[in-house]
């Protein structure tokens, strides 16, 4: 199998392609599949697996190569993606609470407002938008939103990362980027 073919299989696998049935759902896209390995930007997801089903987190993942992203490109009081490309966003098989909004079974975008203090974390019920700006149109579909509080971390986040911390019901998505970590809790309702 040559080198090409291998980054696509891994691609694939990365975003769900191969998911079975029970699983988290597969993450979509725009464009052509060769054309995501040559993106800035790659897609990425996480799986979070609570209360015996599995929900998927997928979003781009920007690095900050040099330059301040948090309150500087994505400047502070100002809607910003948490992520690149296509919206991040979060795919539910099951009810849960998202920070402190009620979710069905469905699939949301995610965008936070990032600020020198208390971040916002809106739920929008719009998957296919892209990326910014996060303008009145797109407003128009936010479910509901929640405030976090960052924290710093002592070490360097070259490109943005999410996690899933957490078993049984709930748990905590964690964003990293940067000098920045902000936790976001989840939970099967």
């Amino acid at each position: 199998m040559n080198t090409r073919a291998i980054l696509l299989a891994s691609v694939f696998h990365a975003l769900g392609f191969a998911t079975l049935v029970g699983q988290a759902p597969a993450c979509t896209f725009r464009g052509a599949v060769e054309a995501l390995a040559e993106r800035p930007s790659p897609l990425d997801s996480i799986s979070i697996p609570l209360g015996g089903d599995v929900a998927k987190l997928c979003y781009g993942r920007p690095s900050a190569r040099g330059r301040t992203m948090l309150g500087g490109e994505a400047p502070f009081g100002s809607a910003w993606r948490l992520g690149a490309n296509e919206p991040t966003t979060l795919h539910l098989p099951f009810p849960a609470t998202f920070g402190d909004v009620d979710l069905e079974p469905g699939s949301y975008s995610l965008y936070a407002i990032p600020e020198d203090g208390p971040w916002t974390i809106v739920v929008n019920s719009n998957t296919n938008r892209w990326g910014i700006p996060i303008n009145p149109e797109v407003r128009g579909s936010d479910i509901g939103s929640f405030r976090v509080t960052p924290a710093p971390i002592d070490h360097h986040v070259e490109t943005l990362t999410f996690r899933f911390e957490g078993d049984g019901r709930a748990g905590t998505l964690v964003f990293a980027w940067e000098h920045t970590t902000v936790r976001i809790p989840i939970a099967r309702r």
